[in-house]
Parts: C-alpha cells; sequence; structure tokens
C-alpha cells in the first residue's frame, strides 16, 4: 500500500516537473507578446533607440533591486551562501568573456534590427528576423555539439516558413533593400549567438546574474550612442515613462527572464523556435480586442508554425539544453 502511494506521488511529481517548463515558457510568450505593442505607443513619444535606452536601465535597477532583495533574504535566513552578482576568480577567463559577450551581442542585435527597420520594410525585417531559429540550431551543432532529431529539424523548416507565410503579403508590398536586408539578416544572427551564449553559461551564473550583467553592460554600451544621437533620450509624459516601465519589468525582465530560466531545461534552438509562436499570439490578441482579419496566408502560416513546434516537441532529446543534465521527466516521457 505504501508503495503504491509513493508510486502514485512520484508519477503526480513527474507530471509537474513535465508540465512546468512549458507553463513558464507560455507566460514568456505572453509577456513578449506585448512587446510590439508596447513599443508602438512608445515611438509615438521617443526614438526606437531611445525607448531601447530606457527599457535597458530601468530592467538593471529592476535585476538590481531582485538581486539585493535575494542576498538580504538569505542573509536572514543564514542558512546557505549568498551567489555574489559581480564575478569571482573562480570563475575560468571563458565564463567571464562568456558573461560579456552575452550584453555585448545582445545590444548588436537590438541595434542592427532598429537601424534595419530604416532602411527596409517591416515585413522583410520579420522574414529574415525568423531566421533566428535556422541561426541558433545551426550554431549549436557547429560550436557546442548539439545534436537535432530528424523531426525537430522538419518542423524547424516548417515553423520558419510559416512565419514568412504570415507576413507574405505585406513581404510582396515592401520595397526591396539590400542593406537593410543583410543588416536585419545580421541581427537574427546576433539573437541566435545570444540564445547560444546564455545556454553555455546557464549553469554558471544564476539567471539573475547573467540578466543584471546583460543589461548593465548593454546600458553601458547604449550610453555614448544616446548622448551622441538622441536629442530625447528620456520620456516627457506620464504614459512615455509608463510605456518603457511596462517594457522593462514585463518584456525585459519578465519576459527575457523566464526564457533565460527556461534554458536549464530546454535546448536554445528549441526555445528560439518557440518564439515563432509570438507573431501567432499577436495575430490571435489583434483578432480578438481589434477585429482584425486574418488573410489565407496567415491563416496557413499559423498553421504551419504550430504544426512544426509540434513535430519538433515530439523530438525529446532535440528539446533539452545541452549544457545541463536531462530532467527526470523528460527522461521518463522518452521510455
Amino acid at each position: 500500500m505504501v508503495e503504491n502511494q509513493l508510486i502514485l506521488t512520484t508519477e503526480k511529481s513527474d507530471k509537474t516537473l513535465n508540465i512546468l517548463p512549458i507553463i513558464i515558457v507560455i507566460i514568456a510568450l505572453l509577456a513578449l507578446s506585448s512587446t510590439a505593442i508596447l513599443i508602438k505607443i512608445a515611438l509615438r513619444e521617443m526614438s526606437a533607440t531611445a525607448t531601447f535606452f530606457n527599457r535597458l536601465w530601468i530592467a538593471t535597477i529592476i535585476f538590481g533591486l531582485w538581486s539585493g532583495i535575494n542576498q538580504a533574504r538569505t542573509h536572514i535566513k543564514d542558512d546557505e551562501p549568498v551567489e555574489p552578482v559581480l564575478p569571482q576568480h573562480p570563475y575560468p577567463i571563458k565564463e567571464i568573456a562568456f558573461l560579456i559577450a552575452v550584453g555585448l551581442v545582445h545590444v548588436l542585435g537590438r541595434l542592427s534590427w532598429t537601424w534595419a527597420l530604416t532602411q527596409t520594410g517591416a515585413a522583410n525585417a520579420n522574414a529574415l528576423g525568423s531566421l533566428n531559429p535556422l541561426f541558433t540550431t545551426l550554431g549549436g551543432w557547429l560550436f557546442f555539439n548539439q545534436i537535432f532529431g530528424r523531426k525537430f529539424i522538419i518542423g524547424l523548416i516548417l515553423a520558419i516558413i510559416g512565419a514568412i507565410a504570415v507576413g507574405f503579403e505585406d513581404l510582396l508590398r515592401s520595397n526591396n533593400n539590400f542593406t537593410g536586408d543583410a543588416v536585419a539578416l545580421i541581427s537574427s544572427i546576433f539573437y541566435a549567438a545570444n540564445f547560444l551564449l546564455i545556454e553555455q553559461i546557464r549553469n554558471k551564473f544564476s539567471i539573475i546574474t547573467i540578466l543584471l550583467w546583460r543589461c548593465l553592460i548593454a546600458t553601458s554600451l547604449m550610453v555614448p550612442v544616446v548622448l551622441i544621437f538622441e536629442k530625447q533620450p528620456l520620456p516627457v509624459s506620464l504614459s512615455g515613462w509608463l510605456v518603457v516601465f511596462a517594457l522593462a519589468a514585463i518584456c525585459e525582465s519578465l519576459g527575457h527572464g523566464l526564457i533565460v530560466y527556461s534554458l536549464k531545461t530546454f535546448s536554445s534552438g528549441f526555445i528560439s523556435l518557440l518564439l515563432l509562436l509570438n507573431p501567432v499570439i499577436v495575430a490571435i490578441l489583434a483578432w480578438i480586442l481589434f477585429s482584425e482579419n486574418l488573410s489565407i496566408f496567415n491563416l496557413l502560416g499559423l498553421a504551419l508554425i504550430v504544426g512544426g513546434i509540434y513535430l519538433a516537441i515530439s523530438n525529446k532529446e532535440s528539446i533539452k539544453s545541452s549544457v545541463n543534465p536531462p530532467i527526470q521527466s523528460l527522461q521518463k516521457s522518452e521510455s
């Protein structure tokens, strides 16, 4: 009787472990899906570069406060050592370099994307940006010995085609610009590098350390850019401040924070693939809230994205993080 109860308890625990990471990713996607709407509102008052800068420095403060509260709580409990936010000497130089590189590629990816939008159509930029999972998967295979199964590759291709199909009609109407398209493609590579680097150090530093240093380094790099090129670096109205605070708290802190946390369980290639669900969520919200019509290309694209991701999920080995031991629930689901 006791053994049966233990078995049932273990099975329930395994199911919880299996479902919880997915719930976390869904919450992250919902938080990130608000980014485009919030940026569109912020652009009424300031430039995209200034919006990004304000989002970064506010998020840096949020992560700093979060780290301070965690350390204070640990000091009060006094039952375990506090992990310092500043990297200490025991960390190898390679890991410190990766941590700095995360902040660098974060800025380069956002700035190149922002600049590409001024040089080419949004449809072109979005289509090229959807290649991010391809570069993440390719980079993981080339540089970090990650292995992806056939189902994952097929699902990846279907999801990318679907993401392009969502904006196909806009793509046909846009004006081609080789320079802007090339920069948009480069920004996609920076995004992929960001995922891969975080995945490599996720097991070495805490989530808060990675996020705080990424935002701190990115903010430091953005200060001279804003001072040189921006006449109005800060919001001038209460609504402007509320929008950039929402971007920092909801999108940068909650959304990206949960994405970094998810890299403990899932591979960077799989996480980048899941982010292609953003246009699905945005399209559904626009249909519900604003009665926007969905064309046949939109519906086909959304179906391909969902189908591709479902196919990728069926390949369990491809969705695990390559730098962490597989969680027990995923091991059981394969047997």
